[in-house]
């Protein structure tokens, strides 16, 4: 297991984030610019319900942006270098059924060919891993996860 592992998924979690928090402001400004640009026509019926829609969007693209800044703030409370025991959020826990980071819910991250999950603590699986220790097992939906290593 290289050392520098959790380093590399926690790099790539927050990669992720800010690419999602440029995303939310990219679609916010684009949305903007369209509603600036849209001019009153003679149907004035068709010109409420596009900026109406414009609104929506920009408040969606606002909640996107708000939820991407709350993961920002939980990775940045995370210290990859620190090792656990138990596990805690930052760790990488190695079962059985897979790898999983427990930081924020991502998904799937590959790195060098291989498949980690970055999961929440509060996740159904996060929350039954947490102050676990290797060599210990959860179940959840009839799959049992031996714990083999906590990094």
């Amino acid at each position: 297991m290289s050392p520098g592992l959790k380093q590399q998924l926690y790099d790539k979690c927050r990669e992720l984030v800010d690419q999602r928090i440029k995303n939310a402001k990219d679609a916010m400004d684009s949305a903007q610019e369209a509603a600036n640009d849209e001019t009153k026509s003679s149907a004035g019926d068709k010109y409420e319900t596009g900026r109406e829609m414009m609104q929506q969007e920009m408040e969606n693209n606002a909640v996107q942006l708000s939820e991407a800044r709350k993961l920002k703030e939980i990775i940045d409370r995370i210290i990859p270098g620190k090792s656990y025991d138990t596990v805690q959020i930052g760790s990488l826990v190695i079962t059985n059924n897979g790898s999983f980071y427990i930081s924020i819910g991502l998904g799937k991250i590959i790195l060098d060919g291989k498949d980690y999950f970055a999961i929440a603590p509060s996740s159904p699986l996060g929350a039954l891993l947490m102050d676990k220790k290797a060599q210990e097992s959860i179940e959840l939906n009839g799959r049992t996860f031996n714990i083999q290593q906590v990094l």
